[in-house]
C-alpha cells in the first residue's frame, strides 16, 4: 500500500484489489473533536460522498468505478485512473484547439452534473483527469445534492477563478468553451450564469487552488 496524498480530511491510498490497482480514500480522526462526534461525522461524510458518485455516474459524468465503502473504517475503495490531472495537462498544452476540446468536454460533464442535482463543492482542475480521451472528476468530499442556481453558480464561480489563477493564459478560450459545454447538458444553464453574475458581482465564494 503507498499513500499518494494527505490532505486536511483524508489520507489516499494506492492499493490492489483482486489484482486490480485502486484508490483508497480513508478519513482521517480529528483529535479536536469529541470522539463519538467525531466519528459520527466521518461515517456520514464518507457515505454522502459515495452517493455523490454513483449519483454522477447515473448522470452520464465519468468519476472513478465506486468499489466498497467501509463505512465504520470510513473508507471508500473506488477504481485507480491512471492519466494526467487536468492542472498539468493545461500548464504544459499549447495546441489551442486540444485545449478548447477539452474544455467543452469539461463543460459538458458540469452541465450533466448540475442537470442531476449535483453541486461538486471543489471544481477546480486539481480535481479532474483525463484518461482515454475522457475526463474523470474526482474528490466529492465537499459536495452536496442541491438543484439551486446559487449553488450551482458557485460552482462555476469556483472553477473560473481556478482557471484564471492558475491558467491565466488560457483563461478566454477555456471560459467560452466550457460555457458552451455546459449549455449542451444543462437546460437551467441561464438561470445558473444569472445567478454567476450575481455571485461575482457580490464577491461572495471561496476560491480553493491547489
Amino acid at each position: 500500500m503507498e499513500i499518494v496524498a494527505r490532505g486536511a480530511e483524508a489520507v489516499l491510498k494506492k492499493d490492489e484489489l483482486d489484482g486490480e490497482t485502486v484508490l483508497i480514500k480513508e478519513r482521517i480522526k480529528k483529535g479536536y473533536r469529541i470522539e463519538q462526534l467525531d466519528k459520527q461525522l466521518r461515517m456520514e461524510r464518507t457515505v454522502h460522498e459515495s452517493k455523490l458518485l454513483g449519483e454522477a455516474r447515473r448522470a452520464g459524468v465519468d468519476t472513478p468505478k465506486l468499489l466498497a465503502i467501509d463505512e465504520k473504517g470510513c473508507k471508500i475503495t473506488m477504481e485507480w485512473i491512471e492519466g494526467q490531472r487536468l492542472k498539468e495537462m493545461l500548464n504544459s498544452e499549447t495546441n489551442n484547439e486540444k485545449i478548447g476540446n477539452i474544455a467543452e468536454l469539461v463543460g459538458n460533464s458540469v452541465g450533466r452534473l448540475h442537470a442531476a442535482g449535483i453541486t461538486h463543492g471543489d471544481l477546480t482542475t486539481s480535481n479532474m483527469i483525463i484518461s482515454n480521451g475522457k475526463i474523470y472528476f474526482i474528490d466529492f468530499g465537499l459536495g452536496f445534492f442541491s438543484s439551486k442556481a446559487e449553488d450551482h453558480g458557485t460552482d462555476l464561480a469556483v472553477f473560473k477563478e481556478a482557471v484564471k489563477a492558475t491558467h491565466f493564459k488560457h483563461l478566454n478560450l477555456v471560459w467560452d468553451r466550457f460555457i458552451k459545454g455546459y449549455k449542451q447538458t444543462n437546460a437551467q444553464a441561464d438561470a445558473v450564469l444569472k445567478a454567476l453574475a450575481d455571485i461575482e458581482k457580490r464577491g461572495r465564494y471561496i476560491t480553493r487552488v491547489d
